[in-house]
């Protein structure tokens, strides 16, 4: 290999890992926009999203060296071409096509990037289909994909055009509208029109047959100025069309936030520069004095307003585009920057702990100065690790779209609150919980047309899946309008399988608790799809795992909603701080309900179980003492943290309260992995450990063994 190979070989793996990011967005954004395509067939603008994804992945994977990937894409690209200029209309089954190229490519960046291997027959086979879809003649043979370096150019920059039209006094007699073609003008970009009155006669003289009326408008396209000449290709010759470039250059990098009325109005020609200079001394009422002068008509002023008004919102958007350029930062890099604020809060805490304890005054400032700005850090390093749960939203309507087919089911999915920002650590470990709950709302929810129809429901199903912020938490809710959950049905189960007797009296609420248990389902028969009774255990312990909960609510024949709470992030969270001896434990302070006295008054036993009275209401409560083993005697006066988890109040008993706690969460290591009811561990401002306590998981622990006596 020569010097210039192995340069070429290191540019292409430089090239590669910069594209790497950009190509599975585009690979997402693809799926998207095929999906939204499929309901509505007709709209150009989403033709075109589908057009530039694959135009983009066919020239960025080309200077890249994927050269499989740039001519597949380009095979794709040539039926949405067809589709651009009204050859070939969308339908079913080019989506289909679609979606299953959109999967190769993937599994083609996959091989590329070492996260899999892609099998090379299917891509001939879905070429094959996508040719035939073809009409006769479209692409001519051998035509070849662009080059690679001509296909990556840059994506053209919107440009600004002033447009003036007069259409021809007869246009009516010819069957044009000319309303129709300033709505034609909208489907190009941003657009304002001004109607220009001036030229309507009195009503003697009008002649209902005659077009008077005149427009400016003002226009902001990406498609280029002979797209908008087509608009009007037929009408041009009859009557007056101008159309002229605004140049926004100058004034977008001067940093004005509006251009000059009197600067508009001469470039329009609408006055001429010595007329404007006589008026200069009273600029703030420059329209009303041009109009009352006779030096311009009033509609020829509203049009400038009009092009004013449009370019500073361009202006602004313009900031906020800037405002928002990011930066591509690897994920290892964020966590790594977000272990070092963790340890330097836990440095900090020792700061401000050492200069309280002494007298010195300059100490105590600088202590206090320090734990401003790390907490000023600290958010910022957590917030810079939030995404919109969006990323992960956007996956499932391709899931509910093959799901319902799959099961001659009619199913939509509604995406809420796509916004939502989350800890991207709680975003990648959402995905497998969300896949479970949405198979179930198309399985066991969703019914089929015909029984919706009967049901007096629309034929096709609508599973709604929402995100939203609350106090430390982001709730997530998952509603379907189905069939809902048949409680009776849980209960004989429930039964049957010896998780329930036979009359135990139990609320709803606690029977549709019960299908998070392992191994349980309702489903008669066993389907590639569901019935073995994993699923919903999966989707429990998973958010366990997130330190989240989980709540079910159901009505029969209206449908069912599944509610996840999930902290905002899993590095660094509030806790509440105990002591039980000279041990420190945290409980997670979203869970903590209240703390009360623990009193012989007040406490009695049912069994195993013992329970605190806490104002006529009958609580049961664990010593954390006995489950750990903590050998010192008892506090004279013990406390009890009454926790609330899935609806339920339990509380622990504990020596001493120590109060809130800005806890940063170590994990404990392999070896510490089977300790069941911790979750984790902090350091403490004087350098000793305290464990963060998994307060569902010491609640079911408890639970199975009283189960089991």
């Amino acid at each position: 290999m020569t010097d210039a190979d192995s340069s070429e070989n290191l540019d292409f793996n430089v090239l590669r890992e910069m594209f790497k990011g950009e190509a599975y967005e585009l690979v997402a954004e693809l799926e998207h926009a095929l999906l939204v395509l499929e309901e509505a067939p007709r709209d150009k603008e989403l033709v075109g999203r589908v057009f530039r994804a694959l135009h983009t992945l066919k020239g960025s994977g080309g200077a890249c060296g994927f050269d499989d990937v740039a001519r597949f894409a380009h095979e794709i690209e040539a039926v949405y071409d067809a589709v651009r200029h009204d050859q070939l209309e969308v339908t079913s089954e080019i989506i289909n096509a679609t979606l299953a190229a959109r999967d190769q490519i993937k599994a083609l960046l996959d091989e590329q990037y070492g996260q899999g291997k892609a099998e090379r027959e299917v891509t001939d086979v879905i070429i094959g289909r996508l040719r035939q879809l073809l009409p006769p003649g479209v692409l001519p043979a051998g035509r070849k994909p662009a080059e690679p370096a001509i296909a990556a150019a840059a994506p053209v920059r919107p440009t600004t055009y002033r447009i003036f039209f007069r259409p021809a006094r007869n246009i009516f007699m010819t069957g044009t509208d000319p309303g129709r073609l300033l709505e034609e003008l909208q489907t190009l970009g941003s657009s304002r029109a001004v109607a220009q009155l001036e030229g309507i006669p009195d009503l003697k003289g009008l002649d209902p047959e005659q077009c008077y009326l005149a427009w400016d408008v003002v226009l902001t396209t990406d498609r280029g100025i002979d797209a908008v000449k087509d608009v009007f290709l037929f009408v041009q010759e009859a009557g007056a069309v101008t159309i002229e470039e605004v140049d926004l250059d100058g004034f977008m990098t001067g940093g004005a936030e509006q251009k000059r009325l009197g600067d508009i109005l001469v470039e329009r020609g609408d006055i001429a520069p010595e007329e404007i200079s006589s008026v200069a001394s009273q600029q703030k009422r420059l329209g009303e004095i041009l109009v009352e002068q006779g030096l311009v008509h009033n509609d020829r002023v509203e049009a400038a307003l009009t092009e004013q008004q449009h370019i500073r919102e361009l202006h602004r958007e313009r900031q906020k585009t800037e405002a928002l350029s990011s930066i591509r930062v690897a994920s290892p890099k964020l966590d790594m920057l977000v272990d070092l604020v963790g340890e330097l809060v836990t440095v900090q805490a020792r700061l401000s702990q050492t200069a309280a304890g002494t007298s010195n005054a300059l100490l105590l400032s600088i202590a206090e100065e320090v734990e401003r700005l790390t907490a000023e850090l600290r958010d910022t390093s957590m917030s810079i690790r939030m995404l919109p749960i969006g990323t992960i939203f956007g996956k499932f309507k391709r899931l509910v779209r093959d799901l319902s087919r799959s099961l001659g089911k009619s199913a939509e999915l509604v995406l809420e609150g796509e916004e939502t920002e989350l800890d991207k650590s709680v975003i990648e470990r959402l995905h497998d919980p969300l896949v479970h709950i949405i198979r179930n709302c198309v399985d066991h929810g969703i019914e089929t047309p015909d029984e919706r129809q009967a049901a007096g429901k629309p034929r096709q199903g609508t599973i709604v899946l929402s995100a939203e912020h609350s106090g430390a938490h982001v709730l997530i809710r998952i509603r379907d309008d189905g069939r809902g959950m048949n409680v009776e049905a849980i209960r004989r189960k429930a039964a049957e399988q010896g998780l329930i007797s036979a009359d135990a009296s139990l609320a709803d609420q606690e029977l549709l608790s019960l299908v998070l248990l392992p191994g349980f389902s309702t489903a008669e028969q066993v389907t590639d799809v569901s019935g073995r009774g994993v699923g919903m255990d999966v989707v429990k312990q998973a958010i366990d795992g997130l330190r989240g909960t989980i709540e079910i609510c159901s009505r029969p024949g209206q449908g069912t909603t599944i509610t996840l709470a999930l902290p905002l992030t899993l590095a660094i969270i509030d806790g509440f701080l105990t002591r039980i001896g000279m041990e420190h434990f945290v409980f997670p302070l979203p869970l903590v309900d209240e703390c009360v006295e623990l009193s012989a008054a007040h406490a009695t036993s049912s069994g195993r179980r013992a329970l605190l009275t806490v104002r006529g209401e009958l609580v049961p409560f664990i010593r954390l003492r006995d489950r750990f083993a903590i050998a010192e005697s008892r506090a004279s006066v013990e406390q009890v943290v009454i926790t609330k988890v899935d609806g339920a109040r339990v509380g622990f008993v504990v020596d001493h309260i120590v109060g809130g706690h800005q806890t940063v969460v170590k994990n404990l290591g392999s070896m510490y992995a089977g300790v069941e009811g911790i979750s984790g561990a902090t350091i403490l401002g004087d350098g000793s450990v305290a464990l963060i306590l998994d307060v569902p998981k010491l609640i079911m622990s408890v639970e199975r063994e009283e189960a089991a006596v």
